[in-house]
This record gives structure tokens, sequence and C-alpha cells, in this order.
């Protein structure tokens, strides 16, 4: 299926820091060598401790991960972009206006807005977590790996 993968994607949320790069990991471990892959904020923010713990559950990583906003894209030859917030959404339409990219937008909660124990939060990231990866994946098509943790 990787005929139907386009050449850039580009996923974003409101600061960079859980949304959009655990997609961008995803995305990248999934189809690293055939897609161009990055992500960006309307902000930047910090990278979530959180984010990369549930990611290097499932075995992908994400460590290197700097968070940088919509601006700091070196490149912004996207074929699609993803948007993951009501915010990143309305920034990625704005792009439209003068390059001929396609949007689409993947409502996604943010994790970091649930109170409670360690363990409720992480079930939280988790939950993100895997909803990027079935969406990616149900998006995108077979992957060819065998299936993370």
């Amino acid at each position: 299926m990787s005929a139907d993968l386009p050449g850039a994607v580009l996923f974003a949320c409101s600061q960079n820091a859980i949304r959009s790069p655990m997609a961008e990991a995803l995305m990248r471990h999934f189809y690293g060598h055939r897609v161009y892959v990055d992500s960006c904020g309307v902000r930047a923010g910090e990278p979530d401790g959180f984010m990369l713990q549930v990611l290097d559950e499932i075995g992908v990583d994400a460590a290197r991960h700097k968070s940088k906003s919509f601006g700091d894209l070196e490149d912004s030859s996207f074929d699609l972009v993803i948007s993951l917030s009501p915010e990143a959404h309305h920034k990625a339409m704005e792009m439209t206006r003068t390059m001929a990219i396609d949007v689409e937008y993947w409502p996604t909660i943010d994790p970091s807005l649930t109170a409670g124990s360690r363990e409720q939060i992480l079930d939280a990231y988790r939950a993100c977590r895997d909803a990027l990866r079935k969406r990616i994946t149900e998006r995108f098509g077979g992957t060819g790996l065998p299936s993370v943790r």
C-alpha cells in the first residue's frame, strides 16, 4: 500500500510536546524510509516525559525530538498536514492559501489534561498513543512491519 503514501507528512498540534511528536514518531517507525515525516505546534513547548515513556513502552524512540512551531519549520513542502487540535487545524488551513497542500483534521484529546494518579495519567497517554497508531495504520495501510508490543 506504500503507493498510497504521501511523500511528506506534517503532524501539527498546539505545542508539539505530546500529540504531534507522538504521531510523528509512530509514522516514522512504521513508514520511515518511504515517507518524510515532521511535526510542529502552533507554539513550541517542551517534549513531554509521559509521551516519551509510553512510546518507549512499545519500542518507539522519540528521545531526540525537539519541539518547534510552524514558524520554525525548515521545509514547508508537505503533501499532507494532519492537525490534531483545533488551533493547529486553523493554522494548517492558513497554509492552503499559499501552498497546494492537503489538510486532514484528526481531533485528538490532549492527555495532559487528565488528572489522577500517575497510572491514570499514563493510561490517558497510552490511549492517545493507541488511537494515533490505529488512525495512522488505517489511513496509510499495512506497514509490513511486525506489530509493536
